[in-house]
This record gives structure tokens, sequence and C-alpha cells, in this order.
């Protein structure tokens, strides 16, 4: 068979799956696509981790594999490779390259709390507001470095680089220890936003300088596939592999999410936003960046839950869903899905709060913590179920709001990930907002991978050309009514948290007691 196309490689490493696409760089069309799950390790509570040989790079060598196998494809006619993964996620290697721990991950980690508070009172708040951007949080890879470098000192003397996971599969395929510049500012307060350079200020409390990996921009070409790492995954020695990136920004991408005043919702095991901006945003509760090119930049946000809340239902309170679905019928999300919608929009007077992991934006607090509020004993799994997702809702609709105080009001909805394929989730958070949703089909990260790979090779000029790829939106349109309504519910739902903080800090002194004395 003669392959004639020119073709572009995405992969993405998520928290709970892997997913890869081959694309023709032509039209956009995906020629071949993969998946596979993996799972994260909680070894402690708090504690969220994955190994990097064994899930990282090992799912990364079986979706190349199993991509390549298409009879459309050849690694020949692959002429570009992009990466995404969760970030920042913390990963020490030595001098061989080999892990020295499994990687600590992002935000839902939250074992830093001292480290944050540490760090915060020595830099001073407004040296952070200047250089990093924001205040430090559990989603920070600075202070996790520092936990490692304070509780693991014999491993932290033996490291020679701390990469993230992008990092980790670039230096595989290419011996490139690299990270892009959007990537890098989730390292906080070790990357200097104004001076678009890590921060010998910041590194002088945290690691040596010399352990962070270079910095690029997301669509340079750093390297090319060597021969041992062709020999594992199938690819050609000498394909061109970029710099990489956050899944969420390649998400972003693959949604089309590219002007100024996008904003997209991407509906994953956590909720993130991106809001692309004209210039760099200070000050307020959420995280501005730099973007993937030069010149470009965003607001970004996320909550430390929302599909792990979902999951979480699922998996304690769905077994015979779960059962059904292994034995070859419907989805058991799908059939909690019409569950949800059997209730009414209020779940007959519960309200959620989503802090089941603490969280991320714009609270900024590891020790929150879930509630539902206003069981009774006439409240059925339906009302519970969808109280869950209103409690979501009402984080999205909060993060939101902090985006609009800091003046970056989104002109757009773009929602984007595998949350909507739930239509009540979609349905109810458009309610809550008050606000329109475009939601695009789920290509997802590693599609965004495959179009930055071709703009590395020079086959796109800008971050817009993907827009030719990219089919129509469907829209979700809030229902009045429901507007009206959602609106009573949120006002209960800000003030519940502000109330009840002081009591969820001495909820987690209990856990932590009681769990120092068992």
């Amino acid at each position: 068979m003669e392959y004639s196309m020119d073709l572009l490689l995405g992969i993405d490493i998520g928290t709970y799956e892997s997913k890869g696409v081959v694309v023709e760089a032509a039209s956009g069309r995906i020629v071949s696509q993969a998946a596979r799950e993996h799972s994260v390790a909680i070894p402690r509570p708090g504690w969220v981790e994955h190994d990097a040989e064994s899930i990282w790079w090992s799912d990364f060598v079986a979706l190349c594999r199993q991509l390549l196998s298409h009879p459309e494809v050849s690694a020949e006619n692959i002429r570009a490779v992009g990466v995404s993964a969760i970030a920042p996620t913390m990963l020490a290697i030595d001098r061989t390259g080999r892990p020295l721990r499994p990687a600590i991950l992002y935000g839902i980690d939250t074992r830093t709390v001292q480290e944050i508070e540490d760090l915060t009172h020595v830099l001073g708040h407004e040296w952070l507001m200047e250089h990093a951007g924001s205040a430090l949080s559990t989603q920070s890879a600075g202070p996790k470095i520092l936990w490692f470098r304070r509780h693991e000192p014999e491993l932290y003397r033996q490291t020679w680089k701390i990469l993230t996971a992008s990092s980790y599969l670039v230096f595989r395929l290419t011996g490139r220890v690299v990270i892009d510049h959007y990537t890098a500012v989730a390292f906080a307060p070790l990357y200097d936003l104004p001076a678009q350079s890590w921060s010998e200020t910041s590194a002088a409390l945290i690691c040596d300088l010399d352990m962070l990996p270079d910095l690029h921009w997301t669509t340079e070409v750093v390297g090319e596939v060597t021969a041992g790492a062709a020999q594992e995954t199938g690819l050609r020695p000498g394909t061109p592999v970029i710099t990489g990136t956050a899944d969420a920004a390649a998400e972003a991408i693959a949604a089309g999410v590219t002007r100024p005043g996008d904003c997209m919702i991407m509906y994953g095991t956590t909720v993130f936003f991106i809001t692309i901006c004209n210039y760099l945003l200070r000050g307020g509760m959420l995280w501005p960046t730099v973007f993937l090119v030069p010149g470009t930049y965003a607001l970004t946000a996320g909550m430390a839950t929302a599909g792990a809340i979902i999951r979480w239902f699922r998996d304690q309170f769905a077994p015979l869903e779960l059962r059904i679905e292994m034995e070859g019928g419907p989805p058991a999300y799908e059939v909690l899905a019409h569950l949800a919608a059997e209730s009414p929009p209020g779940s007959r007077g519960l309200v959620v709060l989503p802090y089941f992991s603490g969280e991320r934006t714009p609270i900024h607090d590891p020790h929150a913590r879930g509630l539902i509020l206003g069981l009774t004993i006439s409240h059925r799994r339906s009302d519970i179920y969808r109280a869950l997702l209103e409690g979501i809702a009402y984080g999205i609709r909060h993060n939101i709001e902090a985006m609009i105080e800091m003046g970056a009001e989104p002109s757009r909805l773009i929602a984007i990930g595998g949350g909507t394929k739930n239509p009540v989730w979609l349905q109810i958070v458009s309610d809550v907002l008050g606000r329109p949703q475009e939601v695009r089909s789920s290509l997802g990260a590693a599609y965004g991978d495959a179009f930055l790979a071709g703009m590395g090779i020079g086959y796109f000029q800008s971050l817009t050309d993907v827009l030719n790829w990219l089919g129509p939106a469907f829209q979700v349109e809030p229902i009045p009514a429901h507007v009206r309504y959602y609106d009573s519910y949120y006002e209960i739902y800000r003030e519940l948290y502000p109330r009840l903080r002081d009591l969820m800090r001495k909820l987690v002194d209990l856990e932590t007691f009681v769990g120092g004395h068992s």
C-alpha cells in the first residue's frame, strides 16, 4: 500500500486515561485513534501519584504501536509528534533518567499545605503577585519540590532533573530535558512571569536552578525520535518532536479556543478553565499565564474535583449499573444521567459543596471539605446525584464570576471533555450560569497535540488555523425559569463555605490527629 498523506501524531496522558490520534494534516481527519485506561495511586489521604514508567511511558509506547498498526498509517508518513499530559506534575529523575519516586500529581494532591504557607511567608504576597502572577496553591509545583527536598532528602540528593509529565515523554523520545512556558508557569513560584524565565530568587528557597528543564515554547521542535525510542515505539528515527504542553491547553486548541474572549470549560476529572486574553492579567484569585506561542496570554482556573466526584458516586453507590455495564449493558454514567433527570432543579432542597479534595480556584483551600446540605429521609439517590452535578455547576459559576472580577469576562463559553457526553450536566451548568455553551465533539487533547505538532514543522502558521479542522459546535441554551431558580440556590452555596471554613479546618485537624495515633 502507498502512503501519500502527511500525518501528525498526538498523544495525551490523562489522570485516568491516555489517548492518541493520528491526523491527516491537510483535512484534520482522524485516521487512527486509541485509548488506554489506568489508575492513580493514593498512598495516603491527600496524596495522588502516578508511576512514570508503568503509566506514562508504557501508555505512550502501547498507543504508538496501536496507532501505527492502522492500515492507513505508516511511521514513514508521521511528519511530527506532539505530546501533552496532566500538569503540573513533579517527577525527579537521576542521571540515568530513572525516576526516583512516583510522580506527585497536580492540585488534586494536597500534601504541600505547610510548604505553601512557608514559601508565601518568606516571599510575601506582593512578590508572588508581581512575579508568579497569583497566590500559591496545591496546584503549584514549587511547593511540591520543596516537600520532596524536606521529606525525602536522600532521594533529593540523587536528583539530576525535575520534570513534568510531558517533559518525561519528550525526554524518553529525544533525550532532551525541556518544558513549555505555559506548563512552567504552574511551577510557581519558580517561573517569573514578567521575565518569562526561571526565578533565581525563588529557586534559592526550593531547588537548584540546573535541576529545572530548559524553557521552550510549545510548538518548538526540540529534538528527534532517537533510535532507542524508535525501537520501543515503532516511530521512525529522526521524526521531529515538539516541546508539548499541558493537557488542558492542548484540549483548548482542540476546541478552537484561540481568540481573546474564548473561554474553555473542560469537563474532566476536574473542571479546568482557559480564557484567552489580550495581555497578561495580574492579581485576583485565578492563574494568569502566558499561552502556547510568544505574545499570547490566558487566564486559567481549576476546580479540584468534578468528574472525580461523579466517578466516586458511580463506584460507591451504583454497583448494579456498573455490573450491567460490564455484562454488555449501557454505560453506568449514561444510566446515572437519566437518574439525575428524574430529580427537579434544586434536587428537592439539596446544596452540595464539591470540595471533595479541597479546592483550587477561587478559594485556594486544601482544607476545604465536601458537604451535602439539606438531606432528609425523603431524598432519593437521584436527588443526591443531581445535587452533585449542581454543586459542580455552582463551582463553575464561582470561577466565571472571578474571571469577570479580574477583567476577563468570557464572550464565548466552549465546553469540551468527557463530561460533555452528559446532556443533563451540560443543561444544569448553562442554567446555573444563565449563559449558553458551545459544545465541541470530544476530540480531546491528543487532537490538539497533533495540530500543535503541525505548527512546529511549519504546516500551520497560527493557532487560529485549527478552526479549519473543526466542524460546527452545538449550543446548549439556558432555560429561563431554571436560571431564576438556581440563582437562589447559588446564594446559599456562596454562603456555606465562609460560614463553615473554620469547622472544616477543625475536621482536618481531627483527621490528622486520629491518623497519627491509630
